[in-house]
């Protein structure tokens, strides 16, 4: 006879593989081994309110396995939150609420999109670390407001990306002792034994690290993987990875073997696997046994949340006004964000300066406005200008601080950002050079899947980066963030464009940001306007017939100005279109674009330091895109620009020569 904590774990492992086999296609390896791991869990540590989705303060739950979302679901159904048996036999199919990773805004109760390893261990750093800032800004003696865990289960996939080990040393800096880890450490991956790539000791490593250390030998043993989280839970100055012993494919035929992480059981091993666990209850069926167990445990942990209810009353009686800025700054979407139509927002800056310089202006502008913002830079904020003034440094000492030092880890920095907008409270940032978004990418693009409105700061955006040569001379990295779908990208002229593309980035609702701006100087322009928001506006008129259309972002817009002053007659007109952002400017009307740029005008001329792949879809077969296509050069920024032909004598002869060709 089962006890109930054994036929709960059972059921877990049942749907799962019933999914699995369903779908044909599917990770049964990883459900089988850890379910004992996620009963201890979900029926005792993790603090949730099933009747309240968005509690703020309950204990956040992520699978940086995302491979094994079967489990996360099964888990989902067990405990009443959403999903169906129906939904479970839909596993992975078109549209179902299942997917074969887990999906955020897409399944309820999922806290972030998680298959890419090491994504869900790292993000779920951003997620402690906003905790800890909440509770620092907010909480009051004997009222806690915000009072909770991040829980992450993760595999030896997720340990062997780079990322995870970037995030969990500045989790051990900064001291996330309410950041606690389970590892499924069953010694396999795809290709077979981890020790043909990964043999170090996990446990040194994370010591080293600075977080504690626990080990549960036998992966079965509920009660001793429920002891070691309570155990977890009492160490607050030190994150805690609790590395617990599992078999692969627990039960089934294949149980130990690499074969059964990525495949179906298939229904001869599926039902071998329920007799050899002593399981014999019908496919996606749960239990009464089971159901009754768990609206028990349910009921304790809303005693937990009712309690919290009490407190959340009295807090906002005894601090009306404190409550409402944490309501008012929580609520990220419905943040009111009027100051940023009030002129004083969009006033120009009183000098020529780069539009990094420019940016951390109007930076200071918007933090003052917003009140929420939590970022930083991997260690270069004095080149990027990405600090806020008199915000103080998050730390260990100050977790009221609001800029963060992510040290030298972009790919860490980008899920951290991600992570902290997804647990709510702020709006978050992230800044480096605009070419070392490269080691961004993969969080960059989990942003846009997941739709979050997150923003990034990348500067030396061109070869203007001059002496530091090729390196560090972005190319094809506008390219490459202009291909991300639902992301949008800013390369804005002069003050007010990057004025438009801090409002643009405030106001997003489902798309992440991403600014790029100047190392060089670049001139304040006459006609630049609040226009930009639209992505491309005509910032100068053709002064006779139209002709000629001359389109640029950022630096090269001056260019164009100066190319169209030399090239412009009494009879040849030639307009200048600034394009700061393809994306916005897609977003238009059919009218509008076709009123900038009118489909009749053939000669059209595109010029930006960098690839000139994006830019044939605006000058069309009959135009010409002036820019790089190779690599960059170490020299003074101005011959470096010279070399390249990005001058005014160089596009104004490149475009009369295009013009003498049609």
């Amino acid at each position: 006879m089962q006890t109930k904590k054994q036929l709960a774990v059972n059921t877990l492992r049942a749907l799962s593989i019933d999914q699995i086999d369903a779908a044909n296609s599917g990770h049964p390896g990883l459900p089988l081994g850890a379910a004992p791991m996620a009963w201890a869990l979900w029926s005792g540590a993790l603090q949730f309110e099933k009747s309240d989705r968005n509690w703020v303060n309950r204990d956040r739950f992520i699978l940086s396995a995302g491979h094994g979302s079967a489990l996360l679901y099964s888990l989902f159904h067990v405990f009443g939150l959403g999903l169906e048996a129906e939904d479970l036999k839909n596993f992975r199919q078109l549209h179902s609420k299942t997917p074969g990773h887990p999906e955020y805004g897409h399944t309820d109760w999922v806290e972030t999109t998680t298959g890419p390893l090491g994504a869900g261990i790292s993000t779920a750093v951003g997620f402690a670390m906003a905790e800890t800032r909440l509770a620092a800004l907010y909480n009051e003696e004997g009222m806690n407001l915000i009072d909770h865990h991040t829980y992450v289960l993760c595999g030896d996939g997720d340990l062997m990306e780079g990322i995870s080990n970037e995030a969990s040393s500045i989790a051990g800096t900064l001291e996330l002792g309410k950041l606690i880890v389970l590892y499924d450490s069953n010694n396999i991956t795809i290709e077979g034994d981890t020790s043909l790539s990964f043999k170090e000791s996990i446990a040194d490593r994370y010591r080293a690290l600075g977080w504690q250390v626990l080990t549960v030998e036998d992966g079965t043993d509920v009660d001793a993987i429920s002891k070691a989280i309570e155990e977890a839970k009492e160490e607050t100055k030190k994150p805690t990875m609790i590395e617990i012993k599992t078999v692969i494919g627990y039960g089934s035929p294949l149980a130990g073997n690499a074969g059964v992480h990525g495949a179906p059981l298939g229904e001869e091993k599926n039902l071998a696997t329920k007799k050899a666990l002593g399981y014999d209850v019908a496919p996606f069926t749960v239990s009464d046994e089971v159901k009754e167990y768990v609206n028990e445990i349910l009921a304790e942990k809303k005693k937990n949340y009712d309690a919290w209810k009490e407190m959340e009353g009295r807090y906002k009686e005894s601090y009306p006004e404190k409550y409402k800025a944490f309501i008012a700054h929580y609520d990220t979407e419905a943040q009111d964000l009027s100051f940023m139509d009030e002129e004083s927002f969009w006033k120009p800056v009183e000098k020529d300066m780069a539009t990094r310089a420019s940016s951390h202006e109007i930076l200071q502008r918007v933090a003052a406005g917003m009140g929420n913002l939590f970022g930083g830079s991997a260690d270069l904020a004095p080149s990027n200008k990405s600090d806020i003034k008199g915000a103080g440094q998050y730390s260990v000492k100050n977790r009221e601080g609001a800029n963060i030092n992510f040290g030298v880890r972009e790919h860490a920095m980008a899920a951290i950002v991600n992570g902290i907008y997804l647990h709510g409270g702020f709006r978050s940032y992230g800044a480096t050079f605009l070419v070392f978004s490269d080691y961004m990418k993969p969080q960059i693009r989990l942003a846009a899947l997941m739709g979050l409105p997150v923003s990034y700061i990348l500067t030396h955006d061109s070869i203007g980066v001059g002496e530091d040569g090729p390196t560090h001379q972005p190319i094809e990295h506008l390219t490459m963030l202009r291909s991300i779908p639902n992301a949008i990208t800013i390369r804005p002229a002069d003050s007010t464009e990057v004025a438009a593309a801090w409002y643009t980035a405030m106001h997003s609702k489902d798309k992440p940001v991403s600014l790029i701006l100047t190392r060089q100087t670049v001139p304040e322009l006459d006609g630049s306007s609040k226009d930009a928001l639209k992505g491309g506006y005509i910032l100068k008129k053709e002064e006779a017939k139209l002709e000629l259309i001359l389109i640029a972002s950022g630096s090269e817009v001056q260019l164009a100005l100066d190319a169209a002053k030399a090239i412009e007659t009494e009879s040849f007109g030639v307009r200048v279109v600034s394009m700061p952002s393809q994306e916005l400017f897609e977003l238009q009307s059919k009218d509008y674009k076709e009123a900038v740029l009118p489909k009749d005008v053939r000669h059209r001329v595109a010029m930006e330091a960098g690839a000139t792949m994006s830019w044939y879809r605006y000058v069309g077969l009959d135009g010409m895109v002036l820019g790089i296509d190779t690599f960059g050069a170490s020299g003074n920024a101005k011959e470096v620009f010279e070399t390249f032909g990005l001058t005014t004598e160089g596009v104004t002869i490149a475009i009369k020569e295009y013009l003498n060709r049609r």
